[in-house]
């Protein structure tokens, strides 16, 4: 039998092990996480698209954001919301030294010059059990810092969902009010076409769709609630969210026909950031293939309780 060269073994052993494991990857424009199966799973944008028909100059979102089988549940700049963008963090309403609206309505708040902007990635890491990177952001009015932000971002699959754990850690240069909203905070867009259907921990969820102008009018506090979508070909996927329990408490404006669904602390009450002491946020997403995994989430869900 004919020797085997070592350097070919080495070779072959690579390449057997290269889908073996998540990979993520850096660019000018993009942080990109593949699952072992080669999937992108994940993006986290880190300038605008020159060709985005967004209405705000802001990046740092995540799109696409997709199950383990590679079906896009997130959605950037859709006709109905044109400053709606993936997963991401924003408010509607800011007071402080310099008043602004970094979701993008302008109505309430200034948006001209009111920028969040991508300053350093670090930390971009890789094995058999996921992938995670590390962000430092800044919140921009005219140029001129109003909060700065830590993101830590992990990502995994666990049975039928791709997992994503973000942590934001906002620092305040100056005392800042977020003002009272029915909506705005951390946000997940979820694409438009197919039929949707609502699910939380105790089912299918029946409440009317909030009003965006009357806070009360938003669904319960709850660890999850979930979109389930039949796409127009007829595949099954969905979207959920699991608030973190040390999370300020939040009402949730989800909104079957705008397709958000959305954790809001300011929709009980106005929150006040203290310059210098830091608002840390936590949430899980999860995108699955098929009908809403309710043990997983409600199993993610206790372990964050815990």
């Amino acid at each position: 039998m004919k020797a085997v060269p070592v350097v070919a073994l080495i070779v072959f052993a690579l390449s057997s092990r290269a889908g073996d494991k998540f990979e993520i990857h850096r660019t000018s424009a993009n942080v990109v996480v593949k699952n072992p199966d080669g999937m992108d799973v994940v993006g986290y944008q880190l300038a605008r698209p020159a060709e985005s028909k967004l209405s705000v100059d802001s990046a740092c979102y995540f799109h696409p954001v997709a199950t383990p089988k590679g079906v896009v549940i997130s959605d950037v700049a859709p006709p109905d919301h044109l400053h709606h963008r993936g997963v991401f963090l924003a408010w509607v309403e800011m007071h402080g030294k310099q008043d602004a609206d970094f979701w993008g309505w302008g109505e309430h708040a200034p948006k001209k010059g009111r920028t969040i902007v991508n300053r350093e990635i670090t930390g971009l890491e890789s094995n058999e059990t996921g992938a995670g990177f590390r962000g430092r952001n800044e919140w921009l009015a005219d140029m001129n810092p109003v909060l700065s932000e830590q993101l830590q971002a992990g990502v995994r699959t666990e049975g039928p969902a791709t997992v994503l754990d973000v942590t934001y850690r906002l620092t305040a240069k100056d005392d800042v009010t977020l003002s009272r909203w029915a909506f705005s905070g951390f946000c997940l867009r979820v694409r438009k076409d197919g039929k949707l259907e609502a699910e939380g921990p105790d089912g299918p969820v029946k409440l009317p769709n909030p009003k965006h102008t009357e806070p009360a009018s938003d669904w319960p506090a709850a660890p999850w609630y979930a979109y389930n979508l039949t796409l127009p070909d007829g595949t099954v996927a969905g979207a959920a969210v699991i608030d973190h329990p040390k999370n300020p408490p939040s009402l949730w404006h989800n909104h079957r026909d705008v397709r958000m669904l959305n954790p809001c602390i300011v929709a009980l009450a106005a929150v006040q950031m203290k310059a210098g002491i830091p608002l840390v946020l936590r949430y899980r997403v999860l995108v699955y293939d098929g009908a809403a995994p309710r043990e997983l989430l409600n199993s993610l869900a206790m372990k964050w309780e815990g």
